[in-house]
């Protein structure tokens, strides 16, 4: 693909050793180019001897190529990120260095501090500005991003840092790395950092197309070996046998595997479903319970601590350490128990007391002088930092964390352990992939401490020691791009340029990139078919007529009637549902039931919400039973009404005469005519016109019809198969460019553009940055935060930014402590569906509805309360209140930017209200 990669696992030797005399001298040019720099000086100064592949990326750096490092977790990557920062500043021109998240950029910031001095080092995250004209700023993606759109001028700038560039991938915040790539000035290098992934060259030569140059420098080698391990009751078993942990091919450790099977067998006898007790088995069951105490106790013997445990669960992570704190288990002594007190109670000092009890701080001091802690997003950030601080320094030996522990924050540890190989992903449990097992063991192994890390899966009967093995072993996950054009994306590119030129920008993205590699595959597949099919149409003659007519008339049928069959079941069921809602008790009807039509009457009515209507009724025969709509076949058929006792005929004899009643009025009624849909009723006639077509078609008369039919059905299953691949190539080619085109009917639509120009209202847009820009945008527009106080518009913010962590939740009771609030949440919900119905017609639905659930709380937190009150009757935890209220402040703060100098004042001051107590700590 036109991209050099260097693969370097050993010690950085001579690259030149082997190359002719004028390959040397312009290599010797380009290493007198390298040695000019400041590269050996940083060299140099590094506290650790540089592994070959920092030092070949860092040649990269060297010589103006824009570089793609990949390497495992804890290889070392950010040097080279580092490295090129060093550069940068030591030739007088600047540096950015961006994360995926603040807790990182905050993470750097520090560490350039003490490299290059506080006065040298800016930090930038959305909520923190400091020092952001200096030589070397920190900040999260996003904000790049942002400067870029705003026009910053960036002339200064030489290089820029993009770490754990592999967040590409997330679908919610993956395109803002594709979007700085493609937009970036070109005379900026670009240092991208990442895991390793299988399709590293694709990725490079994408990079290599948009920035103009780039190098890819892969490393698979772990600075600290990772071993990997199974436990099974008490005892932690090598996965592999010791004689073959060297060998490509790796034998299970029998040890493990006896021990695997004794505990089927053992659970098998005790009764547990789900297992057949002769032998291992890969079926399902209950997983066994964690005694998490006894674990602690298994991994402090066997010398693996400290751990790090992920458990998925916020809930589970608290049930964990509040486990090991019953029990008798402490891993800590006097002393550090002591040590551990005087940290947390600096800690504590910046958190009012009489907030202390509603975020257990009391049982969060004793858990970590046990040498326990949680680490979750539930967790107010001085909580979560104290951890971090006491983990680092060697005090905490067990922490339980959920999955974004693992996304760069640096806590490294001896061993992790995986409770569970399946995780909640918002609508299933789902295993684990290679690249987030790897992801999460990587943590593994604290370099330059530790010789060796070590992984721990837990055996509970679910997963098998050939499944893990499977799992740890794999390299074969892929980067795939989540690029998609956004409202605010597309307005800011406009403000700019044409519709055409903005088109051919987004299609330089990787994800356009990626589909047109995968439409060269199903080209060349779809040619293979097409000549198939044109050597099977060669034998496929009549004297009759057009076979290949003829076969697709019958093709066409028996797809009209498959359709037509759907047709009427939905239709039934959509009928079926939309009437048994509406019938009362005492509602007679008819309805058919396969082939039979029934008449029944109602007990009790349906739930009204219900997808699924369930009535309760009594038949002609007087008997009680259920009646769904999906169990309707046709119908109902209302017949009118019969008195039904109050009680609901609970008395035999009450039943007879309600059934009598019923018999006698489907007597008297007359034969219900059925209805039919639009939809069913243009399929008939489309079925109508097939046949008589097919029954009219010369070769339906020809005497060799039916031995044309094998090869006609032949020929017809390849004609499928050609239009469904030439209907994937239509769909993935300019994929990105008819989003595009989406995007900017629903924009034109709300007068948010008109043609190429931007409009008073997109220049709003414009400057308003989150997954609800739009609604946002029409918000303001649209006035409705106008007649709001500042604590009310602080609280309806908070909807705007706000996402339930599950369906249910965003169906609670939402608390609108004021008028205003009550009629602006109105007006916010009536402009939602108004832009919904603009993306419906548009074929895109991109943006969430408003989520009220923290109405209430931001209100009285803007209002001055204490935390306590604002969580009492609340199921957020305290790091989640931090989290959201920092998100609203931020949203205010673009809010404050708009050219509204009322609304700008008063965005200002609700900011203020909200920013501060534990909101407002740094």
């Amino acid at each position: 693909m036109g991209v050099l990669i260097f693969m370097v696992d050993d010690n950085f030797d001579d690259p030149h050793a082997h190359l002719s005399p004028s390959q040397r001298m312009a290599a010797f040019k380009e290493e007198m180019k390298v040695s000019s720099s400041a590269l050996q000086e940083f060299i140099d100064d590094s506290p650790f001897p540089l592994d070959g592949f920092q030092k070949e990326a860092l040649r990269e750096v060297a010589l103006g190529s824009s570089v793609l490092v990949a390497a495992p977790t804890g290889a070392g990557k950010t040097v080279v990120g580092e490295g090129a920062v060093y550069l940068s500043v030591r030739d007088g021109e600047r540096a950015f260095y961006t994360t995926p998240i603040k807790a990182l950029s905050n993470q750097k910031y520090h560490d350039f501090c003490d490299r290059f001095g506080a006065e040298e080092v800016g930090l930038l995250t959305g909520d923190t500005t400091i020092n952001p004209h200096a030589s070397v700023v920190v900040m999260t993606t996003e904000v790049l991003r942002n400067m870029i759109y705003a026009g910053t001028d960036l002339s200064a700038l030489r290089v820029v840092v993009l770490d754990e560039i592999h967040y590409l991938a997330d679908k919610v915040r993956g395109p803002v790395w594709e979007e700085v790539l493609i937009q970036l000035p070109q005379h900026i290098q670009t240092v991208a950092l990442s895991a390793t992934v299988s399709n590293l060259e694709e990725f490079g030569s994408w990079i290599k197309q948009v920035r103009g140059s780039c190098s890819v420098v892969v490393s698979h080698k772990r600075p600290v070996p990772l071993y990997q391990h199974m436990m099974v009751g008490r005892r932690i078993y090598d996965l592999y046998a010791a004689d073959f942990l060297t060998k490509e091919t790796r034998l299970l450790n029998p040890d493990l595997l006896q021990a695997v099977d004794e505990a089927t067998n053992y659970t098998a006898q005790k009764g547990r479903q789900g297992y057949r007790s002769s032998a291992r088995s890969t079926r399902r069951m209950i997983p066994m319970r964690m005694n998490r105490p006894r674990v602690a106790e298994s991994l402090e013997r066997a010398n693996l601590l400290p751990a790090i445990v992920f458990v998925f669960s916020r809930a589970g992570c608290e049930e964990a350490v509040q486990a090991v704190l019953a029990s008798s288990v402490s891993l800590t002594d006097e002393a550090q128990r002591q040590e551990i007190a005087a940290v947390v109670d600096q800690a504590l000092l910046k958190i009012p007391v009489a907030d202390h009890a509603i975020l257990g701080l009391s049982s969060w001091k004793r858990s970590l002088e046990s040498g326990v802690a949680a680490h979750h997003a539930g967790l107010l950030p001085i909580m979560k930092e104290t951890v971090e601080q006491l983990f680092l320094q060697g005090l905490i030996k067990l922490v339980y964390a959920t999955e974004t522990l693992a996304l760069g924050v640096n806590m490294p540890a001896r061993t992790v352990m995986i409770e569970s190989l399946e995780k909640w992903n918002g609508s299933e449990h789902v295993r684990l992939n290679p690249a987030e097992y790897t992801q999460l063991t990587g943590r593994a192994g604290r370099r330059g401490i530790d010789v060796e890390g070590h992984a721990v899966v837990p055996f509970r009967g679910v997963v098998q020691p050939e499944e893990l093995a499977q799992l740890s072993s794999r390299r074969d996950y892929q980067l795939k791009s989540a690029f998609f054009p956004n409202y605010n994306m597309v307005v800011n590119l406009l403000r700019h340029s044409t519709r055409s030129k903005v088109r051919e920008t987004l299609e330089a993205s990787f994800a356009q990139y990626q589909a047109d590699d995968k439409v060269v595959i199903l080209a060349a597949k779809l040619r293979k078919l097409q000549s198939q099919q044109t050597n099977l149409a060669a034998a496929l003659k009549c004297e009759e007529g057009d076979v290949q007519e003829y076969f697709r008339i019958r093709a066409s049928l028996t797809s009209a009637q498959k359709k037509l069959s759907v047709a009427r079941k939905k239709g039934d069921f959509d009928h079926a549902a939309r009437l048994l809602v509406q019938f009362n008790p005492g509602t007679a009807f008819l309805y058919r039931r396969g082939r039979r039509t029934k008449a029944a009457v109602v007990l009790v009515g349906a739930d009204p919400q219900s997808k699924n209507p369930v009535i309760r009724v009594l038949g002609e025969d007087a008997k009680v039973f259920t009646l769904s709509a999906g169990e309707i076949s046709a119908g109902p058929f209302q017949l009118g009404y019969v008195s039904v006792p109050r009680q609901g005929a609970r008395r035999l004899r009450d039943r007879q005469a309600v059934a009598r009643q019923l018999r006698a009025l489907q007597r008297s009624s007359p034969k219900p005519k059925e209805q039919r849909s639009a939809q069913v009723q243009e399929l008939e006639l489309q079925i109508a016109d097939l046949e008589r077509d097919l029954r009219t078609h010369p070769v339906h008369h020809c005497t060799d019809r039916e031995q044309h039919a094998a090869q006609g059905y032949e020929w017809m299953k390849l004609e499928r198969e050609v239009q469904k691949i030439s209907t994937r190539i239509n769909a993935q080619t300019s994929s990105i460019a008819h989003d595009f085109d989406r995007v900017c009917r629903v924009l034109e639509a709300l007068d948010f553009i008109h043609g190429d120009d931007v409009t008073k209202r997109g220049e709003q847009l414009a400057r308003l940055f989150g997954e609800r820009d739009l609604l946002v945008a029409e918000a303001v527009c649209e006035n409705i935060f106008g007649s709001l106080s500042v604590e009310e518009i602080a609280a309806l913010a908070s909807a705007l930014v706000y996402e339930p962590r599950t369906e249910v939740a965003r169906e609670i009771n939402i608390d609108l402590p004021s008028p205003g609030l009550q009629e602006s949440w109105k007006r916010l919900t009536k402009t939602f569906d108004r832009i919904s119905h603009q993306e419906k017609k548009a074929q895109l639905e991109r943006i969430n509805p408003p989520s009220g659930q923290l109405i209430g709380v931001t209100y009285r937190w803007a209002k001055g309360a204490t935390l306590t009150s604002c969580l009492t009757d609340s199921e957020l935890l305290g790091g989640d209140f931090v989290r959201w209220m920092r998100q609203t402040i931020d949203l205010l703060e673009q809010m404050r930017r708009l050219p509204d100098p009322v609304l700008a004042q008063k965005t200002k001051k609700a900011a203020e209200k909200l920013r501060r107590g534990v909101v407002g700590w740094d």
